[in-house]
């Protein structure tokens, strides 16, 4: 078990080499996962089917920002985050009137899961790439549900070190196939 310390000086070493010790590491941090059942909330396909009208302000609420997120997979099974339940619609806020924010909360399996930041690094990747400009985003641990929750989510809402750990190729690498595989 690697120990790990967050102190301010070397926080955004320590950010990167969590997640690389952790892609590193071949034993799997929770062997035996609960699945769950996947919910059919998804949006009808005659709404994504209207004319789309560029001059109207479409506004985003949590049911679109869950469709985006709840298929990207885990980095340690072949489950995607909803069926794990590390993401939830009831964990998605969304404020589109005036400044316009998403704030994601995550739940890792375990409280002292290895690949938490690889999995907000994910959610994280997909809404920026998904989302108008508008939007600031902010993706945190659920409070409790990691030891080390404050310090991870601290890190995952600075762009700095997000765009940091994201310029490493096996991060980028581990972040690109859980989006697309």
């Amino acid at each position: 078990m690697v120990k790990i310390n967050f102190d301010k000086t070397s926080q955004s070493v320590v950010f990167q080499s969590v997640v690389v010790v952790a892609m590193l590491q071949r034993r799997l941090d929770n062997a035996a996962p609960t699945v769950y059942e996947k919910k059919n909330a998804r949006r009808g396909s005659s709404e994504q089917q209207q004319q789309l009208d560029f001059s109207v302000h479409d506004p985003i609420d949590e049911m679109e920002i869950f469709d985006l997120i709840r298929d990207i997979k885990d980095p340690e099974h072949p489950f995607t985050l909803e069926e794990l339940n590390v993401v939830s619609l009831e964990s998605i806020e969304v404020e589109d009137k005036g400044v316009s924010q998403v704030v994601v909360h995550f739940t890792p399996t375990l409280p002292h899961c290895s690949l938490a930041v690889i999995i907000g690094l994910c959610i994280r990747a997909k809404l920026t790439r998904s989302l108008p400009r508008r939007f600031k985003i902010d993706v945190r641990l659920t409070p409790g549900s990691h030891d080390h929750a404050e310090q991870m989510s601290k890190q995952l809402c600075d762009k700095e070190r997000v765009a940091a750990a994201l310029e490493r190729s096996e991060i980028f690498q581990s972040v690109i196939a859980c989006l697309y595989n």
